[in-house]
């Protein structure tokens, strides 16, 4: 099986037989299921031969979050099932989520309520200065309208969270039941499903038999990067494995927020092992001028994932991280022959709103 999956691209999806103390720990959270597990991991093999000499027996692998059939795919489902978990468990009948004009995480939060009955408001702040009608009303806002969301428009200036409680306070004076979410759905509870899918990395690994040196993501509201961080650290392997280029907040916010909610969720779980501040290893080369401002490296990393792969990063948060992961192996980031895993995290709709860019 070890060598199936060194092949061209073979999706492997293995699991551990055995129920871990860890799996325990996680079934007392309340759930409710968006997708199947575990998501493959790829070798990146027309990818490492683009880089050729460069490469210098560094193999790249990607986990496909991504395939995530509900709403069109994404990382946001793995937050969600435990935040609409925990919504139900309040009897909540509204769900409201907060972002930017092009949020993924509104996207699948409208697709999840969607499934599951709920009502869903989304706050959406103008937070990328563009006008343009492809970015105001195709990718994801399109789609946040096709699942049925009531979207509520707000200036640039606003603080989408504000508005969402006090959303809340009318739905409640209406005899509603409403659940806000955190931006990015980074809550503590949300970060539960990336503490998952460190588990999920973990036994694919074992299954595969190969040792992964690093694994890559993008941060945003930090929640990818610190449910990881949780989730090896409660596992008894160590948080700094993970890497992330950030692509929202400057390299020091990034960090400094991705380590309070690694704690919060290592804490969650009763993981009594500590995590330093030197275990969150944020890199902010890739972000750019701004939030949602396109890079030159960024479409480059989308383009030659795209004609080599046959893959769409998009244009905010994996195409960013991507070009870091390109960059550092170019770089000589990496020892000879290690283990590289790029977790996928979708986001394909908003290429559609930065089409001209391409």
């Amino acid at each position: 099986m070890r060598e199936r999956a060194q092949r061209h691209n073979e999706p492997v999806s293995g699991r551990a037989e055995s129920v871990s103390d860890f799996e325990s720990r996680i079934s007392e959270f309340p759930r409710v299921a968006l997708f199947s597990t575990p998501t493959p991991i790829e070798r990146l093999s027309r990818i490492e031969e683009a880089l050729g000499d460069a490469l210098r027996g560094v193999r790249l692998y990607i986990k496909r979050d991504d395939t995530m059939g509900l709403g069109g795919g994404g990382n946001k489902l793995r937050k969600l099932e435990f935040l609409l978990g925990e919504a139900r468990q309040e009897k909540a009948d509204t769900i409201i989520a907060v972002g930017g004009r092009q949020s993924n995480h509104a996207r699948l939060t409208a697709a999840a309520a969607a499934r599951h009955g709920f009502q869903c408001e989304l706050a959406l702040a103008q937070v990328v200065p563009r006008m343009d009608t492809d970015y105001q009303e195709s990718g994801n806002i399109l789609l946040d309208n096709l699942f049925g969301a009531r979207v509520h428009d707000l200036p640039g200036s606003a603080n989408p969270v504000e508005f969402a409680e006090e959303r809340a306070a009318v739905l409640r004076a209406e005899g509603r039941t409403a659940y806000v979410m955190a931006s990015g759905g980074s809550s503590p509870t949300g970060c539960l499903g990336y503490a998952v899918c460190a588990n999920e990395i973990a036994e694919q690994a074992r299954f595969l038999g190969i040792a992964f040196d690093e694994v890559v993501v993008p941060n945003g509201s930090s929640g990818t990067h610190a449910g990881l961080a949780a989730g090896f650290v409660a596992l008894g392997s160590s948080a700094s494995r993970v890497r992330s280029f950030s692509v929202l907040a400057s390299e020091e916010d990034s960090r400094a927020a991705t380590l309070g909610k690694a704690r919060a969720t290592a804490a969650l779980l009763g993981c009594e092992a500590t995590i330093e501040e030197t275990d969150i290893r944020v890199d902010g080369s890739e972000r750019g001028s701004a939030y949602g401002a396109p890079t030159a490296s960024m479409v480059s990393a989308v383009q030659l994932m795209a004609r080599r792969e046959g893959l769409l990063l998009d244009p905010v948060y994996s195409g960013k991280a991507f070009a870091g992961l390109l960059a550092a192996v170019r770089n000589g980031d990496y020892r000879d022959g290690a283990s590289i895993l790029f977790v996928m995290t979708g986001g394909a709709p908003s290429l559609f709103a930065y089409r001209h860019e391409f």
